[in-house]
């Protein structure tokens, strides 16, 4: 992708690392629109960035994404880039008594519905484009889960099965179709305590390295892996897939 001169919706843009990309994007002379369902965290992100547009988004209300469509269609039709970043995460013990699915529909509803629906969405205006990209957020845990995180890794894997299948269909239209798959970052995923985790990527680190892979289109497969991504990428690959999962989910 180009990485100025662009038109670009960012959704989940409001915290973590949505809202990184989104700034790190804006730095470079992009437009861009940020999507989220918490005015005050749209009114915060774009008060101190001009020309940052923020718009509201609730993927679980049916009627928001139709709405957000229409006026981008309005407002930006020369959108050519689609950041579908929105996620959710939430550990689950299906092994206690009174387990149930909500969480996991939760999960399905926002990860992979959420992600569907956006690109579904807004790919009619980007196939008008002679420059567009799709880049989807899934995670490193899509190649190894966190058993203690069942659905939102699944989630990921779909994500990243789903993602190549999208890559081939659009081939010739052309729209590039990249897959970030972060590590354990610096973010609020999980909840505060991840922020200031030692352990996680600091969240600056991790997209200024997201920033160079791209601009140096250093991306092969088109999945955009930082360092600390490849390990756990070709685990399987490298015959470490039992040792590194048992690593990760200690009896």
């Amino acid at each position: 992708m180009k990485m100025t001169g662009n038109t670009i919706l960012v959704t989940g843009g409001t915290s973590g690392i949505g809202r990184a990309l989104a700034e790190a994007f804006h730095d470079r002379g992009n437009r861009v629109i940020v999507t989220g369902r918490r005015q005050a965290l749209l009114d915060q992100i774009t008060a101190g960035r001009p020309g940052l547009i923020g718009m509201s988004l609730d993927l679980d209300d049916p009627a928001s994404l139709p709405r957000l469509s229409a006026e981008m269609r309005a407002r930006f039709p020369e959108l050519n880039v689609l950041i579908a970043n929105a996620g959710i995460s939430r550990a689950e013990d299906m092994s206690a008594a009174g387990w149930d699915a909500s969480d996991a529909e939760a999960i399905v509803e926002t990860n992979i519905l959420g992600v569907l629906r956006v690109t579904a969405a807004f790919l009619p205006a980007l196939k008008k484009q002679p420059n567009a990209t799709i880049i989807a957020t899934s995670s490193n845990l899509a190649f190894v889960p966190r058993a203690d995180f069942p659905t939102y890794c699944a989630s990921k894997a779909f994500l990243h099965s789903w993602l190549q299948s999208l890559r081939h269909q659009l081939r010739r239209i052309p729209i590039e179709v990249l897959e970030l798959t972060p590590p354990y970052v610096q973010t609020e995923l999980t909840g505060a305590a991840q922020a200031s985790d030692a352990r996680a990527m600091p969240l600056a680190a991790y997209i200024a390295e997201v920033m160079q892979l791209l601009e140096l289109r250093v991306h092969p497969r088109d999945e955009v892996l930082v360092e600390r991504d490849r390990a756990r990428r070709w685990a399987e690959r490298d015959g470490r897939y039992e040792a590194t999962f048992a690593a990760m989910n200690p009896n």
